[in-house]
């Protein structure tokens, strides 16, 4: 990934930077320098060949994108009935703004004032991203799941990947041949596993609406990585949730949800899966999505959206009795695939190559007798 700029790690001293010898005691002119190309006994040293080596990717980040496969991936059904009763973008709104004031009030808790403390770019950085991911991609998903399946949603949602890399691959930085791979054959895995939904009866703006929303979330995680974000995730992450949230009210009052809203007949399964939308899919899982942002590779980070569908339709199948086809068992097979060849890509990313050798040094060559005399 590409850390913000106070994040850049510095760079690796070369061997001019080392020790000074006895040779440097004396600052007089007869002590020259050795990396001096006019002296010809003494020759340059070597760059070092890598200054910015790609971090290892640590066990917090497998441990984050674990919580975003599973936990994301049950957020479909729990959205989905949420807006039985509930509105489209007021709910998201309820979500998001409950979330970020949660997470708010932990971190004065635990760090006091200054670890809500941003500069004025990270901030508007965060609100940027946060309106990208929680209006744009979440917010559309929302209110498409009003007339599309949360299966075939979390199906839709899966063209993520993809958007990221082609984001990835117009911002300079080329996907590795293992990665590109796992993405179409995710994709694939993923059109065995919709087969069987498109047959049915499902309302175009609802899908169009997911799609868009598949796009608007690839640009905001992309942008995460190009504009200088706040060092502390779970500031970022506040200020993200509290961005979206507020947009999405706004968007809901414009939309005229508010009215006839009743909280008396809203039912008690939607209020509990709104609770579990704030307090693991958002609190729990989103601010796990905003330290990959941050620490893995873009192309790593967008499996989840393979990895979504098929704990929806376990979890379908575990908690609904939803049959188990043909389908999508082959799809969840070659999605799971897809995912390995990603992953795999991505870990190399995280390995110093084999084929690269450390920076020679130099050794100190002794001076020549005529040297000497000029000494």
């Amino acid at each position: 990934m590409t850390p913000s700029a106070s994040s850049q790690p510095a760079a690796t001293p070369g061997p001019a930077s080392a020790t000074p010898g006895p040779a440097a005691v004396d600052p007089g002119p007869a002590s020259a320098d050795p990396a001096d190309p006019a002296d010809p006994g003494i020759p340059a040293p070597l760059p070092s060949a890598d200054t910015h080596p790609t971090p290892r990717l640590g066990g917090a980040v497998w441990l984050a994108l674990l919580v975003v496969y599973i936990v994301w991936g049950s957020t479909y059904l729990a959205i989905r009935i949420t807006v039985e009763t509930m509105p489209s973008f007021l709910s998201a709104a309820a979500r998001f703004i409950t979330a970020g004031l949660l997470l708010a009030g932990y971190l004065l808790v635990r760090q006091g004032p200054a670890g809500l403390k941003v500069g004025p770019r990270q901030l508007a950085s965060s609100a940027l991203v946060g309106v990208l991911l929680l209006t744009g991609g979440n917010g559309l998903v929302v209110l498409g799941e009003t007339s599309v399946p949360s299966g075939l949603a979390a199906l839709l949602v899966a063209a993520v990947p993809l958007w990221m890399v082609v984001l990835t691959a117009l911002g300079g930085d080329r996907p590795r041949p293992a990665e590109l791979a796992g993405v179409l054959l995710g994709l694939v895995g993923l059109g065995v596993l919709s087969a069987p939904a498109i047959g049915g009866s499902v309302k175009p703006v609802g899908v169009v609406l997911i799609l868009c929303a598949a796009m608007l979330w690839a640009t905001g995680s992309f942008a995460s990585k190009k504009i200088p974000m706040p060092g502390n995730v779970l500031a970022a992450s506040v200020y993200q949730m509290l961005a979206g949230g507020f947009c999405d009210l706004l968007i809901g009052l414009v939309r005229g949800e508010q009215r006839g809203l009743d909280p008396g007949a809203i039912s008690g399964r939607s209020w509990l899966a709104l609770a579990y939308l704030v307090l693991f899919g958002s609190l729990l899982a989103f601010t796990a999505y905003s330290r990959l942002l941050r620490d893995a590779p873009l192309t790593l980070v967008g499996t989840y959206a393979y990895v979504n569908p098929v704990v929806a339709v376990l979890l379908g199948w575990l908690i609904l009795s939803e049959p188990l086809t043909g389908p999508t068992l082959a799809g969840g097979a070659i999605v799971v695939v897809g995912v390995c060849l990603v992953v795999s890509g991505s870990r190399s990313r995280g390995r110093p190559s084999r084929t690269t050798k450390p920076p020679r040094t130099t050794k100190p060559i002794r001076p020549t007798k005529e040297q000497s005399a000029r000494r």
